[in-house]
């Protein structure tokens, strides 16, 4: 029976992924994959709609009762982090309209941990790839932004306001918890489940040339250049295994959320040692 996987169109994904998507890791069934945005993930997720998947860490309160976290293939690391940008030279949001990418991603999760304590803002969800032009265009006055729009957010003509990933480093000391990958309880082995994707990512790292071409099929008409970019910003030590700082970051972001009564609380791991098996089980 093959494996449902949902991961997005982005170049970290596809990279990451390739093999397992063509049938080259031994041992994994067949996969059928599904791209699309995050948001669409989350909510899917909640349904039980696929085997493996890929969702915002801030969706993870309302997933675990169905779903493992793995500890590896998802996107987590420092100097990523989302981006708030305006147009023109706005120094603050009070009273602003902001268009984020999912009232339940880890940007916008991030976003309302900053901003607490500021001028509220009017928010209004938008697909990703439609913030850059709508806020360059003067239909909302600042827009939150992650991936690729790091690098390509000034031909729009617009600002950084503020660096979240940049705010939660200096704050924490912790790196960015964007992406998880998740399997679906009683469908999937974690453990066998890790190990596909572990192998996945070696296969990838090994020979970044196999995958160049699906990669650029499903980048969104972005430049290899930024293409590359991408993957060498998102794909990193903890694709391959989150680690003690990867769970650490985990846990400091579900439960300052939680403390500030944005998501349910988690239970979390109570030993540095326990980590791993507390999120997978």
């Amino acid at each position: 029976m093959a494996l449902s996987l949902a991961i997005s169109p982005c170049p970290n994904d596809t990279f990451v992924f390739h093999a397992l998507v063509h049938g080259r890791v031994p041992g994994a069934p067949p996969v059928e994959v599904t791209y699309a945005d995050v948001d669409v993930t989350n909510t899917a997720a909640e349904r039980g709609a696929f085997d493996l998947v890929k969702v915002s860490y801030a969706a993870l309160p309302w997933l675990l009762d169905d779903y493992h976290l793995l500890p590896c293939g998802g996107a987590l690391g420092r100097g990523c982090g989302p981006l708030v940008l305006t147009r023109g030279d706005r120094t603050d949001l009070a009273g602003a309209t902001v268009a984020v990418p999912g009232d339940r991603t880890t940007a916008y999760l991030l976003f309302r941990l900053w901003s607490a304590g500021r001028p509220p803002a009017r928010i209004e969800v938008v697909p990703f790839h439609e913030i850059m032009p709508a806020v360059a265009a003067g239909r909302y006055d600042a827009g939150l932004v992650i991936h690729e729009a790091r690098f390509t957010y000034p031909r729009h003509g617009l600002t950084a306001l503020v660096d979240l990933g940049e705010w939660w480093e200096g704050d924490t000391g912790l790196p960015i918890p964007l992406g998880a990958i998740l399997a679906r309880k009683g469908t999937v082995d974690p453990v066998e489940a890790a190990a596909w994707v572990r192998e996945s990512v070696r296969q990838a790292w090994a020979d970044p040339e196999a995958s160049r071409e699906y990669v650029l099929a499903h980048a969104q008409e972005m430049e290899p250049d930024v293409v590359d970019r991408h993957i060498a910003l998102y794909v990193n030590e903890f694709t391959a295994d989150l680690g003690d700082a990867g769970f650490a970051a985990v846990e400091a972001l579900l439960g300052r959320a939680a403390d500030a009564g944005l998501v349910p609380r988690t239970p979390g791991p109570q030993t540095s040692s326990s980590r791993a098996t507390a999120w997978t089980s």
